[in-house]
């Protein structure tokens, strides 16, 4: 059986646990959004952190974090969930170069409650717990809840499930996602190549919100070269994404809850993200997002298996 353990540490200055089993580490920092800070194989970083925890302090996204309670965009400053209408002129928000609201509202300023470390059987585990009841995130988002995250490594991939609990008397909608910044230890981006899945292309306007259009793509396995990607997609049954280049992989397998996906990789940098997303960008605004009554869950799903 794989060797499992749990450290508690400081990493890059930050309280932090790292889960090992076997070959496999991965670092978290509860104390900033429970961020995932480091994926380790053999001791080959497959996870990159572009600013360090110090861009993520100041509001940047790097690494592999949370972002909610929407992930990338909304085409405004306002939207409707049910009965209930949201103006968020005038709040303190992460925005784009146009002025649009993205990524949510949690940030490294939110630090999570520790439920669990464990290391059994071979699996080595951390369950945190954030709740989304303080009035200035319920002025952007006024639908109380609670996010609870937990991530495991067994040897072979990690794998963050994350759960959405109403605590009010509200339906939640739900519309978050994950930012991660991936990378391979070797060789440059041109010649990494990107796997894809069968999926449907969402066309997007000059903002990156969808129009409506989609395009049919076929599975494909091709380098990378100088191409850039800010594409919105919405996958099949079949739901792996990754990179490769030689024996080196990084698969990211969307499971139960993310029926959307993500590519950045925008031009001189040498990571690609690859973003489970549960909703399309501007579901919020287009009402298009799933929702979860109080009393029930929401659960969402995606493990990362690199491989060297």
């Amino acid at each position: 059986m794989t060797s499992a353990s749990v450290r508690v540490e400081r990493w890059r200055g930050a309280a932090a646990v790292t889960l090992r089993a076997g070959e496999l580490e991965a670092t978290f920092v509860p104390e900033l959004n429970m961020l995932g800070a480091s994926l380790r194989l053999g001791g080959e970083e497959f996870l990159a952190t572009p600013g360090g925890l110090a861009a993520y302090a100041k509001g940047h996204t790097t690494g592999l974090p949370l972002l909610a309670p929407w992930a990338n965009r909304l085409s405004g400053l306002a939207y409707r969930s049910g009965r209930v209408r949201v103006d968020l002129a005038g709040l303190r928000l992460h925005v784009d170069g146009n002025g649009l609201p993205i990524h949510g509202t949690m940030s490294a300023r939110q630090p999570w409650k520790v439920e669990e470390l464990s290391s059994r059987r071979g699996v080595a585990r951390i369950a945190a717990s954030f709740a989304y009841e303080t009035q200035d995130l319920l002025a952007a988002f006024p639908f109380p809840h609670r996010l609870e995250v937990a991530a495991s490594v067994d040897g072979k991939a990690l794998t963050v499930t994350t759960v959405l609990r109403p605590t009010g008397s509200r339906p939640v909608p739900v519309s978050f996602g994950y930012h991660p910044y991936f990378r391979l230890p070797e060789g440059s981006r041109a010649a990494w190549h990107l796997r894809l899945p069968r999926r449907e292309q969402l066309e997007l306007d000059k903002h990156s919100i969808p129009t409506g259009g989609r395009t049919r793509c076929s599975a494909e396995v091709e380098p990378i070269g100088n191409r850039v990607f800010d594409d919105l997609f919405e996958v099949g049954e079949r739901r792996t994404l990754g990179l490769e280049l030689g024996h080196r992989r990084l698969s990211v397998e969307l499971e139960d809850g993310y029926r959307f996906a993500q590519v950045f990789a925008p031009p001189g940098r040498r990571f690609v993200a690859l973003e489970p997303m549960t909703a399309p960008t501007n579901a919020l605004v287009e009402g298009t997002c799933p929702t979860v009554r109080p009393g029930e869950t929401y659960v969402a799903r995606f493990r990362v298996r690199p491989e060297a």
